[in-house]
């Protein structure tokens, strides 16, 4: 760990050292009352002590002074003043830090407006009211001695106390977890800032509100933070050159924290979030710690390279409800699967020597922490790596390792004493020590009553000796009484904290109607107490044990021998793959009709060459040599090969789609959010699709750059990107962005819409003249880098192209004139629908037209569509393409572009242009994909039929040379499937594991600011 981070390790290891205790024992704040002269020296002797991860001494003892450890060892000098205590048969661990203790925050108040909030800031506070670096977890802050006490009870010892609201979320703290006090801080100003991905819902007026948004508040933030350190130091060096930069607490606090290399903890939901962190980390050479969500298994390959320091949850889901066949329909095979695989993740990441540290953090109790790990370990964990994630580890990550983390000679005397092996299921912490201060626990485990009994009872003159049995969970015991051949089982069998024992028993069995109730005490191996029979008779009963209770642990070794049987699929789930697919060197479809889609047309018994990725040969009689190896021949006698078609307007593989808390947000970026575990990217390629342009929604007049992605399946966000593909940007024309919202958000007319198109870019032409030519001397203050200012310039360089939601031709005349004006290039007009009334506009400036084939009737604004549209518009000359906007419709694709054809009349090829060749020209890769032409990107399709057909099925997808759709395979995934799913099913119905809630599933965390849908149905097309 970089020494500068942790430099108040110095001051802790000064504080502790033996010379200076007797100047520590005082506290600043004076005593108010009698002098406390309670023994502060301790010989602790008899116990099993586990010093560090791995080491045991037998029998050995502690002496602790003045809070720190003296002395350690299987024998050591007892100091005189000792206060002696024996902890024979006990186990004393070091204290367990927890390294995620979130502070809990005072509910939210909702403000509608953003001056609300200003109002609650200071004059140095960030513009951003989620934008804190500079706050303090510890201000007002008070360890209630309940949260205390319930984490003391688990053994930990130490906190990293942790702010729990905001996007940057402020400094962390060090603390003890003893009776709360001053003493209790070891560092105000902890190891780390924290960030979250934070964001307000649709409604919230406060920017951001959306995932897309927090992305980009947080990038534009790391900027803006280098770019002040480096204008105050220019403004010291040249303070007659340039006017004072204003002041910002919150950038001076972040940027000494960068400067000193020391981490930043992101919080994440997903495998995914830890990705995207990695990512910024990576942007700004941060020294990134995650706060991990118990999905890491899923991908870890991608987040062993980000080489961060995981804190990690133990928080498994509950058992799924499968009760029923109708509750299992509802649960699907990713949840399945996890709840199998959860409790081996830290395993997983132990296996690739991935640093993680646990916490209690995400569990809706926290005693279920304890029995997580024993599930854990049950499961093959190692008890030394989950010790050194309590102890060791933690320690060394947030600076403690000099203090804490191991019982030495030196260190603080936080212990934990169990009565035997922590993890064990039948132990628990019976005390812990926190800087040399015993808190022991009020309520004791209750007494075992187990075992085989011997139990006399009087009834009258009636004299009775019964076997009495009880087993089950210590907690839960189950018992049965035995005489002769008579078996009674006792119901209702209890045992509460103070030993006494209740149990309810028919009385049929010895000729009593009703039931008889029995109570008394019970100490050690012995029980008295009294009977009531239901006619208010007396009985006295006493039972004596003769057989202590032995476990079985078959069951348990079996479980411990046999982890899941589940192999990762990337991405999880149903149709996840458990080997991304390979290249062959060389592939041969052989004697098909190949739609090429470029000046070759369409050719008939013909053959398709694949060599490398790319498209080799076309012609026939084409070969491959019996020499060479790893080649695949196609038989393609009755199919047909067409392109991968391009759906140029997509929501589909996305977190988050709009962020609509301003009217210009070129700042956002879709490639941020991108979810390579959408299903629907699997659906699309059983549909032929291979190329997708992910677009920002229509909540603003300039929305979000988009995304151009390869369907990819099993890949990584970043891996789905389409390489050196020209960048575009969303903007909406319309009712949706002039739309009247609660907070009454500028514009509200479609008037109002182009002025605010018009300002953005006569400021984006103002902030490029200063980039070039104002301010950049070396004696003058830097310009401020702007993402949002940034694209627009981007827009008038000719370096990214506008993609446009519109619908009515005055809205897109008006915006044609905009480009005319700014001189920037519109690469489509999406939507369109008024298109076919102003084509001539549109082809004019070279736009291109993406629009439905017949698809309206969702809002008054296209009450003008009709069929004709896309032929018409290609007719006057546009470049037209049919979309989705729908991951629904993607799947269908191929027969849109057949509408074309009924609707046009155009020829049958000219029709596969709209989902081909046509898209690939409006998004600027045409040189890459969207025909058959050698040199180009194998992105092929191998349909059973004629591509146009209703009736044709595609059987086959190929994405640079790779089959990531096969038709046959996916019948064998589907059968493998279902039987996997009834193995889980009868997995789960035979686990104790407490029944789900289906509270917090992951499938509830995607989309969790905006779920993508058509625009038939609002906002987000």
């Amino acid at each position: 760990m970089i020494q500068s981070l942790y430099t108040y390790l110095l001051i802790i290891g000064v504080f502790f050292h033996p010379k200076f205790l007797h100047s520590q024992v005082k506290p600043v704040n004076p005593d108010q009352t009698i002098h406390h002269k309670t023994p502060n020296v301790f010989f602790l002797h008899g116990a099993k002590i586990i010093p560090s991860p791995g080491e045991i001494i037998e029998s050995g003892e502690i002496i602790i002074r003045e809070g720190l450890i003296e002395s350690v060892g299987k024998t050591v000098r007892v100091p005189d003043d000792a206060f002696e205590i024996d902890l024979s048969g006990k186990t004393i661990y070091a204290g367990f830090i927890e390294s995620y203790l979130e502070r809990p925050e005072k509910s939210k108040e909702v403000l509608l407006n953003q001056d609300d909030q200003k109002r609650k800031a200071t004059i140095t506070s960030h513009w951003n009211p989620k934008v804190r670096p500079d706050y303090s977890v510890l201000d007002e802050y008070n360890l209630l001695e309940e949260s205390a006490d319930s984490l003391r009870s688990l053994g930990f010892t130490v906190a990293h106390l942790v702010p729990g609201s905001g996007i940057f979320r402020g400094k962390s703290s060090l603390i003890h977890l003893g009776k709360w006090s001053q003493s209790s801080v070891i560092a105000e100003k902890g190891p780390v800032q924290s960030i979250g991905f934070e964001y307000g819902i649709w409604s919230d007026p406060i920017y951001p509100n959306s995932l897309l948004g927090a992305v980009a508040l947080i990038r534009q933030t790391f900027y803006d933070t280098k770019w002040y350190g480096k204008a105050w130091d220019t403004y010291k060096r040249f303070p007659d050159s340039n006017n004072q930069p204003e002041k910002d607490r919150g950038l001076a606090t972040l940027l000494s924290h960068i400067e000193n290399k020391e981490p930043i903890l992101f919080m994440t939901d997903e495998e995914l979030g830890a990705l995207r962190a990695g990512n910024i980390g990576a942007e700004f050479n941060l020294t990134t710690w995650i706060k991990g969500s118990g999905y890491e298994y899923r991908r870890l390959k991608e987040i062993k390279e980000l080489n961060s320091f995981i804190i990690l949850p133990i928080n498994f889901p509950d058992k799924p409800n499968v009760s029923t066949w109708e509750a299992a329909l509802q649960i699907s095979n990713e949840e399945l699967r996890h709840w199998d695989l959860a409790p081996e993740n830290a395993q997983k990441l132990a296996e690739e020597n991935i640093p993680f540290a646990f916490t209690t953090n995400g569990l809706e109790d926290q005693k279920q922490f304890k029995n997580n790990l024993i599930k854990m370990v049950n499961k093959g964990f190692s008890k030394k790596d989950a010790l050194s994630a309590l102890t060791l580890t933690p320690a060394k990550k947030l600076g403690l390792s000099k203090v804490l983390g191991t019982i030495e000679k030196g260190k603080i005397a936080n212990l934990i004493v169990t009565n035997g092996d922590y993890f064990n299921k039948n132990s628990h912490v019976e005390s812990v020590w926190i800087k040399g201060i015993e808190y022991s626990f009020k309520s004791k485990p209750e007494s075992d009553t187990r075992g085989d009994w011997v139990m006399q009872w009087r009834f009258n003159d009636y004299v009775r000796i019964d076997s009495l049995h009880i087993k089950g969970e210590s907690s839960k015991p189950l018992g049965e009484l035995f005489n002769n051949n008579l078996s009674i089982p006792l119901r209702s069998l209890k045992l509460t904290s103070n030993n006494m024992l209740s149990f309810l028993m028919k009385g049929e069995a010895i000729g009593i109607d009703g039931i008889i109730r029995f109570s008394g005490s019970i100490k050690d191996d012995y029980a008295e107490g009294k009977g009531r029979t239901p006619n208010g008779g007396e009985i006295d009963w006493f039972a004596r044990r003769i057989n202590t209770f032995k476990q079985d642990n078959s069951k348990l070794e079996s479980f411990r021998s046999n982890p899941s049987t589940l192999r990762i699929r990337y991405p999880e789930g149903a149709f996840g793959l458990e080997n991304l697919p390979s290249e062959p060197n060389l592939i041969l479809v052989k004697n098909t009709t190949i739609w090429t889609m470029g000046s070759e047309g369409v050719i008939e018994d013909s053959d398709l060459l694949v060599k490398k990725g790319k498209i080799w040969k076309i012609g026939k009689n084409l070969k491959i040599s019996k020499n060479i190896k790893n080649t695949v021949t196609i038989d393609g006698r009755g199919k047909h090969v067409t392109p991968g078609i391009i759906d140029c307007h997509s929501h589909s593989a996305t977190f988050s789609i709009n962020e609509g808390a301003q009217s210009v947000t070129s700042e956002v970026r879709i490639q941020d959010v991108i979810n390579s575990d959408d299903i629907n990217i699997y659906r699309q390629l059983a549909g032929g699709v291979t190329t997708i342009n992910i677009l920002h929604g229509s909540a603003n007049p300039i929305g979000g750059q988009n995304a151009i992605i390869k369907l990819r399946w099993g890949s990584a966000p970043d891996d789905l990107l389409f390489k050196d593909a020209p960048k575009g940007i969303k903007f909406a024309l319309g009712e949706n962005v002039k739309r009247v919202r609660s907070w009454g958000r500028y514009p509200e007319t479609r008037m109002g819409v182009e002025q605010v198109i018009r300002d953005a870019f006569i400021t984006a032409i103002e902030y490029k003249k200063k980039k070039l030519f104002g301010l950049e001397g070396s004696r003058r203050i830097p310009l401020r880098p702007d993402l949002e200012l940034d694209a627009l310039v981007e827009i008038l360089d000719g370096q990214r192209l506008v993609h446009s939601h519109s619908y009515r031709q005055d809205e897109i005349l008006m915006l044609v004139r905009i480009s005319q004006d700014f001189n920037f290039k519109i690469g489509t007009f999406q939507h369109v629908l008024e298109g076919y009334k102003i084509a001539e506009a549109i082809a004019e400036v070279g736009a291109g037209a993406s629009t439905f084939s017949d698809w309206w009737a969702y809002k008054f604004e296209v009450i003008d569509a009709i069929p004709y549209n896309g032929p018409l518009m290609q007719k006057a000359g546009v470049v037209v393409s049919f979309n989705s906007d729908s991951g629904e419709l993607a799947r269908r694709l191929n027969t849109e572009a057949a509408k074309a054809a009924k609707y046009g009349p155009m020829k049958k090829e000219d029709a596969l242009r709209f989902v081909t060749i046509n898209p690939a020209i409006q998004l600027g890769i045409d040189s890459k994909v969207g025909s058959i032409e050698t040199g180009k990107d194998a992105d092929f399709v191998i349909w059973n039929g004629n591509p146009l057909s209703m009736y044709s099925v595609c059987e086959q997808t190929w994405i640079d040379g790779k089959k990531y759709f096969d038709l046959t395979k996916d019948r064998e995934m589907r059968a493998k499937v279902k039987e996997e799913r009834n193995i889980l099913i009868q997995k789960i119905l035979s686990s104790d594991d407490q029944l789900s809630t289906n509270k917090n599933r992951k499938s509830d965390l995607f989309f969790l600011d905006s779920k993508p849908f058509s625009c038939t149905e609002g906002i987000m097309e």
